[in-house]
């Protein structure tokens, strides 16, 4: 009689040790897990083995074990829609691009600067306000643009500056001699030079806007350029009203 209670007894014990390790990890679990249940909760559902129930304690390790198997699914599917998301968002930071895209942002760039550059001459030079107001714009408008463009190169392992030397005068860039006579520049003068060059510069941003939109693949880079065709050709609608009126 004494070897069956012994071996109850044992058996008794490995199932406590079992209940108690399955309490600590489901309760690890459920911290982990607010919104599946709460340790109030857990408690409704665990409470303390009764001491000598082999069945009851069978039950609550069932219980337990299962619990935390359920708690382990929900958390691995947390943890899941989580790494989802972020592929998600790497998926779209490397969204397929060609070399029209590259061969944009490229030329872009060193486009916008001289623009930028033009556009900061203005407040000490122009004598019009309206001259003022729309190199400001233009300022405000084509500098964060650049960042984006860079941001873009930066990604796809390609030189910001790649571009630069293509443009030698084309698509509307000012020369040196022209960037001069600019700065040296000021009233109604410099309003006038300012006018008839920064047409021109927009004209051939809207050119390289449109080869973008017609042969690009990145959709933000699409995008771009047809926010830049949309706003310069307004610019450039403005810009012959001012020419007209000085």
């Amino acid at each position: 009689m004494a070897a069956p209670r012994q071996a109850l007894a044992q058996e008794v014990h490995a199932v406590a040790q079992s209940w108690e390790a399955s309490m600590h990890a489901a309760s690890a679990l459920a911290s982990n897990c607010p919104d599946y249940y709460t340790m109030s909760e857990m408690g409704t559902v665990w409470g303390p083995p009764h001491q000598g129930a082999l069945a009851m304690r069978m039950r609550a390790l069932t219980a337990a074990l299962g619990l935390t198997l359920i708690l382990g699914a929900a958390c691995s599917s947390d943890d899941d829609s989580s790494v989802d998301v972020g592929s998600e968002s790497n998926g779209e930071a490397s969204a397929a691009h060609n070399d029209a895209d590259v061969e944009f942002a490229q030329m872009m760039i060193p486009h916008h600067e001289q623009a930028v550059e033009m556009a900061q001459l203005a407040p000490d030079r122009a004598q019009s306000t309206e001259v003022k107001d729309l190199a400001m714009r233009i300022e405000e408008a084509q500098a964060p643009e650049i960042d984006q463009m860079e941001g873009w190169l930066a990604g796809w392992g390609e030189e910001a500056g790649g571009g630069m030397d293509e443009m030698d005068g084309g698509s509307g860039m000012m020369s040196d001699q022209e960037m001069t006579d600019l700065e040296d520049a000021s009233g109604a003068e410099f309003d006038r030079l300012f006018l008839e060059a920064m047409l021109a510069h927009h004209t051939g941003a809207v050119e390289m806007a449109e080869t973008q939109i017609d042969e690009g693949e990145f959709p933000d880079a699409l995008a771009l350029a047809e926010a830049i065709k949309s706003s310069q050709q307004a610019e450039i609608a403005e810009m012959e009203t001012l020419l007209e009126d000085l």
